[in-house]
């Protein structure tokens, strides 16, 4: 079972536009660094480091800092936890088979 409390900042983090764009950013390559992920905002670099610190945080992301260059990397753990507690929850947003109606079923018989 998953720590609800970590279940809960995975998908806080997941709920912000910018956030999720990071991440994709990410997922397109390996590791980045933050002046790189900050590039296509429209936002301070303060502003995209508090996002970073979020999905950080809900360990989301990992950060190495070499020098003066902090790298962030995906880390899947977490976001595997929060796919497999929607996993568990997948069939009943699956649509029912088609009920066959009372004149249907006569025409069957």
């Amino acid at each position: 079972m998953v720590n609800e409390s970590k279940l809960d900042r995975t998908f806080a983090a997941l709920s912000d536009p910018t956030r999720r764009a990071l991440l994709t950013q990410l997922r397109q390559r390996q590791a980045m660094s933050v002046s790189e992920l900050a590039a296509p905002f429209a936002m301070s670099l303060p502003s995209v480091m508090k996002h970073l610190d979020v999905l950080s945080d809900a360990g989301l992301i990992s950060r190495s800092k070499t020098g003066r260059k902090v790298t962030c990397r995906l880390t899947p753990g977490l976001m595997q936890a929060a796919i497999g507690w929607l996993a568990e929850y997948e069939r009943c947003w699956e649509p029912d088979p088609p009920v066959a109606t009372f004149g249907e079923e006569r025409e069957r018989l």
